[in-house]
């Protein structure tokens, strides 16, 4: 039962990174975002993900956490390739 509202919670949280990820690939910019702040939601999921392997194995709440771990670094590169190219604009 545990397992299903820790869905829910990633799941509710998780729904932010691709909203996010689409709104910066349509303006082309990453001025709002924090590098610090997505490394310290990778390691918060890393730490879930090892849980996970730790306690019960790569059940279905594993590939939430999975799927989370690729939107937030899709993020991430999509991040650091609108800096370096507003980086390059402004020069």
């Amino acid at each position: 039962m545990a397992e299903i509202f820790e869905v829910i919670m990633l799941l509710c949280f998780g729904l932010s990174w691709p909203i996010t990820l689409f709104k910066k690939l349509r303006t082309k910019s990453a001025r709002s975002t924090s590098l610090a702040f997505m490394l310290l939601i990778l390691f918060g999921y890393a730490a879930g993900i090892t849980a996970k392997i730790l306690t019960s194995g790569c059940n279905y709440v594993f590939y939430v956490y999975v799927f989370n771990v690729i939107m937030v670094v899709a993020n991430l590169i999509a991040t650091l390739y609108f800096r370096a190219h507003e980086a390059r604009a402004a020069c």
